[in-house]
């Protein structure tokens, strides 16, 4: 392949990428956006190994056709609860691979470049390596933290930031060292640094913010990538890194403002921690039966559904689907009220609702259904903690304090589905479940809206 025939696939690939990207804005058109992007990245691989810099296609292919089985038997195991922490998985090997391209970078030296150009090519090795080192192990971490082998608290030690800031300092001492020529131990020393606050840093965020966390490390992922395309000389892996670099830190601001967050709080890791003692929660968890729980959906006019992950968990979509629509057909006004960061992964309820065919139409946002909840006679909460907690507005110690949320406890009932008494994958405690207009349906999601579907039948 000619260098001008690889630059037109170059740039028809990032129009696919761009297209994809733009097509992942609503419902209807992400099945397209995604067979773009797919279409794009095949382009792109095709045109990288049969373009006229690539001497070693014969050994890469055979790793490339290895690595696509791996990744379609992988795909195909694992289960929609279990994306978030595949996703962490992911770019924990774009961050191993910008370390490694950094370090051989290092390794073929600087023989004919200019005394301008050395000292570009220098700093791209430096951050390379240290955004890929942050990316690999803070992504293994929160792969642990999703995954449940690692404890979802935050750890908090005493004087954190000024470890990480002495971690950064560190590490800009030892660019002036490399960039004086102070020899190649400067790099490992700081890609050392940067796997250790790569590890603290995403210690230090509790597990209700792991969506943020998650497209955070998308967007490091990114940038890390990026630098890759200029150790390459790659400008379709520059491109597509800033594409998904920039995406992913637009898509974390608008996270972060959505859970009144820090932006900049997001960037150095570690927030979401509250200051002080929390409120003590008075009353106690009233339990219901499925009569109960059927005998009022019966009665009411408007019902609002939450989903959250604990209906991820138990696959309860179908289930919900059904009642949903034997509700509908009765004429009762059922939508669902989706949180932006539902679930443990930015648009995890969305896709799970699609799944089971749920309509559009009643699927509405957090800001276009929180006033008329007041109105709302049932309100089903489906395996959902923090984004229907009261405390984010109430206790200003919370560790979701300012938070918003939905709030469902306006409605004249409120049922909550939920395995057990238990303070859920985050720990915070949820004062919703004390309240005098709320009970508790224990059990597992897609069993009680079975029974729930054996009790309410469709006229």
């Amino acid at each position: 392949m000619s260098m001008g025939l690889q630059t037109t696939a170059y740039i028809v690939a990032i129009i696919l990428f761009i297209l994809s990207l733009g097509g992942l804005s609503n419902q209807e058109s992400a099945k397209r956006a995604v067979w773009y992007g797919i279409f794009g990245m095949a382009l792109a691989v095709i045109a990288t190994l049969a373009g006229p810099a690539m001497n070693l296609s014969w050994v890469l292919v055979p790793l490339l056709l290895v690595g696509a089985v791996i990744g379609a038997v992988v795909g195909q195991r694992v289960e929609m609860t279990g994306m978030p922490q595949l996703v962490a998985a992911l770019h924990s090997f774009v961050g191993l691979a910008a370390v490694f391209i950094g370090f051989n970078s290092d390794f073929v030296g600087t023989h004919d470049l200019t005394r301008a150009e050395v000292v570009i090519h220098e700093i791209e090795i430096f951050l390379g390596v240290f955004i890929g080192a942050v990316t690999f192990t803070g992504s293994i971490i929160a792969y642990g933290k999703l995954a449940g082998s690692i404890d979802g608290k935050a750890l908090v030690i005493p004087g954190r930031h000024l470890f990480n800031g002495a971690i950064i300092l560190a590490s800009l001492v030892l660019l002036v060292l490399y960039m004086n020529h102070a020899g190649s131990w400067t790099l490992w020393v700081m890609a050392v640094l940067a796997f250790v606050f790569g590890i603290h840093m995403v210690m230090a965020i509790g597990g209700a913010d792991m969506p943020v966390v998650i497209s955070m490390l998308n967007s490091y992922s990114g940038w890390a990538a990026a630098a890759t395309g200029f150790l390459l000389g790659n400008d379709l892996l520059i491109v597509t890194g800033a594409l998904v670099g920039s995406s992913g830190a637009i898509l974390s601001y608008i996270m972060c403002k959505a859970m009144n967050r820090s932006f900049i709080s997001v960037i150095l890791g570690g927030f979401g921690n509250g200051g002080g003692a929390q409120m003590e929660i008075e009353g106690e968890q009233v339990a219901i039966e499925v009569g109960g729980v059927a005998e009022a959906l019966a009665e009411a006019k408007s019902v609002v559904i939450v989903p959250g992950y604990g209906m991820a968990v138990a696959q309860a979509q179908q289930s919900v689907s059904e009642l949903t629509r034997r509700m509908r057909s009765q004429g009762k006004n059922v939508r669902f009220a989706i949180h932006p960061v539902a679930g443990r992964l930015p648009g995890h309820m969305n896709v799970l609702l699609a799944e089971a065919k749920v309509p559009y139409d009643i699927v509405l946002e957090m800001d276009e259904i929180n006033d008329d909840l007041s109105n709302t006679d049932v309100v089903i909460v489906v395996g959902s903690n923090d984004i229907v907690n009261p405390a984010a507005q109430d206790d200003p110690n919370s560790p979701i304090a300012g938070m918003p949320v939905l709030e469902v406890w306006k409605a004249d009932q409120v049922f909550v589905l939920k395995r057990g008494a238990g303070t859920g994958y985050s720990g915070i405690e949820n004062p919703l479940f004390f309240k005098e207009n709320t009970r508790m349906f224990y059990g597992d999601a897609k069993a009680s809206f079975d029974a729930l579907l054996g009790h309410f039948k469709a006229s």
